[in-house]
């Protein structure tokens, strides 16, 4: 592999990559709250835990391939070996959405914090965030455990502080059933509230899926990336219940609804300490910076990972002598200045849809995956193995689709009208690949990597 005789370094123990995960599914609530309460009320702590249950044969599934091929192009791997070459490119283009829509998304939750003390016109908040964005373009490209670090204090910080912020609303005097119980119950906007919520507020849960990404840089066994994956589910599970019930309590549904930061908001009209309200402000920002740091590392192992597979260009696998992956980081902050620029007008609801209609056929597809090479390859080696055989990965596959169709129902024209771009995008890299193929025999042939290539690529030092 060309990339410059250097290579992705093992920095990463579990518990930082848990703090990664984890710490990339956990939070949004300091801006986002809103938007859940819009679509499910108090009721959305319920939709949370479910949607924590339902999605474990999803993550089970991909903690079974990470073991079996763990490679950092992982979902392209998986999906060109189960079907092809061309299927691997669509599916990996499309994990290449997932994850670099959240940097634009965490940039603008940062900005919006700020904006509780000073105030932003539009026009500067587009500035701010792509601001954010090239700063941590600069940090990206040095060592990953320095991002490693600042994973594992900012997510036990973040986690500390909206524990405290929760407990505050329970016994502030102002917390009561009858909030949670008013008008129209747990689900004001009734069922199709509830089927909506259950699709697009799986994006709280998107970032269990950036673990196989990161697979050449472990330095435990990937066969116990599974407790990762759980952990990365169940941790924001319970913490979002546990923070939707505290909110939901304090006040009516449609205040919350209609504020634009809900915690600090509350905590200034109902007269109680404002350090509860900086407490919320700083979780709200640290979530944005675990979030970011984790997708956008995961973009650019993605991209890394597709010129492993000649699916790009060898110059997205060139290294600088931090162990960085330096074009790839330049087109991950290409990309999120653009979905900074697009999604600028109404980034919540519009980065939810696409990111989940995106997740749900991934998703789809490691279930498919996992199913498909249990039948074409049952004598590979499998150091973890999802248990209850394949009909939990055909309910992971029903999960898939019933996201990908409750989140259909919530994308604006425009935002179909952006999805159908972006997926033409794809479409044209692979067009411009195929192309170069045929004009350039024996170039950038196409590339299988199977079990038989774990040993060989670790000592290449890739």
């Amino acid at each position: 592999m060309e990339n410059n005789g250097r290579s992705l370094k093992k920095e990463l123990s579990i518990m930082t990559m848990i703090s990664i995960a984890a710490g990339a599914v956990i939070g949004g609530w300091l801006v986002e709250a809103p938007y859940w309460f819009s679509l499910a009320g108090p009721g959305s702590a319920f939709i949370f835990i479910i949607l924590a249950v339902l999605l474990i044969p999803v993550g089970l599934a991909f903690a079974e391939m990470s073991a079996m091929l763990p490679f950092s192009s992982s979902i392209a791997v998986w999906t060109a070996n189960a079907t092809n070459h061309k299927f691997g490119w669509f599916t990996q283009w499309l994990m290449f959405l997932i994850q670099i829509v959240e940097p634009p998304l965490c940039a603008f939750i940062l900005t919006t914090a700020l904006s509780f003390f000073i105030p932003f016109t539009q026009g500067q908040t587009l500035a701010i965030a792509i601001g954010l964005c090239i700063v941590w373009y600069v940090v990206s490209n040095f060592n990953i455990s320095i991002s490693g670090t600042l994973a594992n204090i900012f997510f036990f910080t973040m986690v500390a502080l909206a524990l405290v912020v929760a407990i505050k609303f329970f016994t502030s005097g102002h917390w009561s059933t009858e909030n949670l119980l008013g008008k129209h119950g747990w689900f004001p906007a009734g069922f199709k509230g509830f089927f909506m919520a259950s699709g697009v507020l799986t994006l709280k849960y998107i970032g269990f899926e950036l673990t196989p990404t990161l697979l050449e840089e472990i330095k435990f066994p990937a066969k116990n990336m599974w407790k990762v994956i759980l952990a990365s589910l169940f941790v924001p599970g319970a913490l979002y219940a546990f923070v939707v019930i505290a909110m939901g309590g304090i006040a009516p549904w449609h205040v919350i609804a209609e504020s634009t930061m809900p915690e600090p908001e509350l905590v200034r009209a109902l007269g109680l300490p404002m350090i509860f309200a900086i407490f919320a402000l700083i979780a709200g920002s640290l979530h944005g910076f675990t979030t970011f740091m984790g997708f956008w590392t995961s973009s650019a192992r993605v991209l890394y990972g597709s010129a492993q597979l000649n699916m790009l260009p060898k110059g997205f696998m060139k290294i600088n002598r931090f162990g960085q992956p330096y074009w790839a980081n330049t087109t991950v902050l290409a990309f999120s200045i653009f979905f900074c620029v697009f999604s600028a007008s109404n980034w919540v609801q519009y980065i939810y849809a696409v990111s989940c209609i995106a997740a749900g056929f991934v998703y789809f597809m490691v279930c498919f995956d996992t199913w498909k090479l249990r039948k074409t390859h049952p004598e590979w080696e499998r150091p973890y193995r999802a248990p209850f055989g394949n009909g939990f990965l055909f309910i992971g596959m029903l999960v898939s689709v019933w996201v990908i169709i409750a989140s259909s129902l919530t994308l604006e024209p425009m935002g179909w009208v952006s999805l159908i771009g972006y997926i033409a995008v794809g479409l044209i890299v692979l067009f411009f690949m195929e192309s170069y193929r045929k004009k350039n025999p024996g170039k950038m042939e196409h590339i299988l990597l199977t079990p038989e290539n774990i040993k060989d690529f670790e000592a290449k030092g890739n």
